[in-house]
């Protein structure tokens, strides 16, 4: 049974694959669009939440740079750093959704709440996961860009990707949500 679990979870993942390489391409590959709607971010978030940490994990790793080797985008600069801010949406919300679940849920509160919870903590740590490896990427000469300064930091990973984060949190949960009432969710 373990093994036909793994299976489906690596075929549940590799849809989310094909759909990450091609879901930037709805927001007609401009970059300013892409970034405000940050398109990569939703299957990776998805992963996690049904196929577990170390599937939305890897799928966090790989995404960025495949696309950006397939399709030159995201650029090398956006790429690198976000591969790092993706790996730790995935890990993270493969492992708080199903710890909150269980610790809300004898609270009383519903699943929307623990995967709300899940997803709101892996985009704040993901964005400063982001931040620190962009600043590790600079000093390191890696990518190039301008200093990644505090301000530059809230701008571009919190103030820029707000709009994003509203429609993560709407998409997120209801395409989880009927997967999990469908029973198409590993983790249901």
């Amino acid at each position: 049974m373990q093994k036909k679990n793994q299976l489906y979870r690596m075929v549940i993942t590799s849809v989310l694959l094909a759909l990450g390489l091609v879901l930037p391409f709805l927001t007609g590959q401009l970059q300013s669009f892409g970034q405000l709607l940050s398109p990569l971010h939703i299957p990776v978030l998805i992963c996690g939440l049904t196929c577990g940490w170390g599937w939305g994990g890897a799928l966090g790793l790989i995404l960025p740079v495949l696309r950006m080797m397939l399709f030159s985008r995201p650029g090398a600069v956006s790429a690198y750093p976000m591969m790092f801010e993706l790996c730790a949406y995935g890990v993270l919300t493969g492992l708080l959704y199903p710890w909150l679940r269980r610790r809300l849920s004898r609270l009383g509160a519903s699943r929307l709440v623990a995967m709300l919870a899940s997803l709101a903590i892996a985009m704040v740590c993901g964005r400063m996961v982001g931040g620190i490896a962009t600043s590790l990427l600079l000093a390191t000469g890696i990518i190039s860009r301008e200093p990644l300064t505090f301000g530059v930091f809230i701008s571009d990973y919190f103030i820029a990707t707000t709009p994003g984060a509203v429609v993560h949190l709407i998409v997120v949960p209801a395409v989880v949500l009927a997967l999990e009432k469908a029973h198409l969710s590993p983790n249901a």
